[in-house]
């Protein structure tokens, strides 16, 4: 799996976080956010905020049982002016409580796969703050009427280092047992006969940049490479990050700089099938 430095990490969730406090500011509470549309701005900055603070509550207690996850939620401040100070402080707070001691420590894995406890979770809420950063631009470009002609790019600043690891992040859910066990329809929906799809970002080198999915009966798998593929698709890491997790449509993948070759509709039923939202 394509993996981040720790520190690296860590500076992204802050760094994301803060973009993202910016972009809910100057959308307004009330504004809709296009890309998740059931949630207003002011919903989607309580998300992240108590997302952060409840996983940097696990890693500091060292939770290992998942039936003593905290229950408790840090509460979003009513002032709006209050966001940025707020978001600040739980990205600070899960950022400092993924340090390196932290990450040898036992603390429970949701995805159940070989990664340690506090690395799945400093990775998910990197993948947090840079898809709802994302959302957070997305909403604030249409509530300003600063979109572009597409109405699609805010936001896709995401460096290819980190879009990389994400990537891998987002197949490992994919293709993860809880990932069966939680979203079964989409986890069936995702087996195949042997259909092939390869994903490649050109602003990335080698295997880091490069994931190779099979769809098999008993089940969808994942590796790092370039092979030969029914379909492949090709852009900047950040815009196919942004496409897999189903931020930017397929359908402008011109605008973002994906392109496609082989089988269209293969790539957009794997799309439709993943049912994968970042919260």
């Amino acid at each position: 799996m394509s993996k981040l430095i720790a520190e690296r990490a860590r500076h992204g969730i802050v760094e994301h976080t803060r973009r993202l406090a910016e972009s809910a500011v100057a959308a307004g509470p009330d504004a809709v956010v296009p890309t998740a549309p059931e949630w207003t701005v002011a919903e989607l900055v309580e998300h992240v905020g108590q997302t952060q603070h409840w996983v940097a509550e696990i890693i500091e207690r060292r939770i290992v049982d998942p039936t003593q996850l905290p229950t408790e939620m840090a509460v979003l401040p009513a002032d709006p002016g209050e966001w940025q100070a707020w978001l600040s402080e739980s990205a600070q707070r899960v950022a400092g409580a993924c340090s390196d001691d932290a990450l040898e420590a036992p603390v429970f894995n949701a995805a159940g796969d070989e990664r340690s406890g506090t690395e799945f979770w400093m990775t998910s809420m990197l993948n947090e703050s840079v898809v709802h950063g994302f959302d957070a631009a997305n909403a604030a470009s249409t509530a300003t009427g600063t979109a572009n002609a597409a109405g699609i790019t805010a936001g896709t600043d995401v460096d290819a280092d980190i879009a990389g690891a994400l990537i891998s992040n987002h197949l490992a859910m994919l293709t993860s047992p809880t990932w069966e066990m939680r979203r079964p329809e989409s986890a069936h929906a995702l087996r195949g006969t042997g259909q092939t799809l390869q994903w490649v970002a050109t602003d990335a080198e080698g295997d880091a940049g490069a994931w190779f999915v099979e769809r098999r009966p008993d089940g969808a798998t994942w590796r790092p490479g370039v092979h030969q593929a029914d379909v492949t698709i090709t852009g900047p890491a950040g815009a196919l990050l942004l496409t897999m997790t189903r931020r930017l449509p397929l359908a402008d993948r011109e605008a973002v700089g994906i392109t496609i070759d082989g089988d269209t509709e293969l790539a957009q039923h794997w799309l439709d099938s993943t049912a994968h939202v970042a919260g």
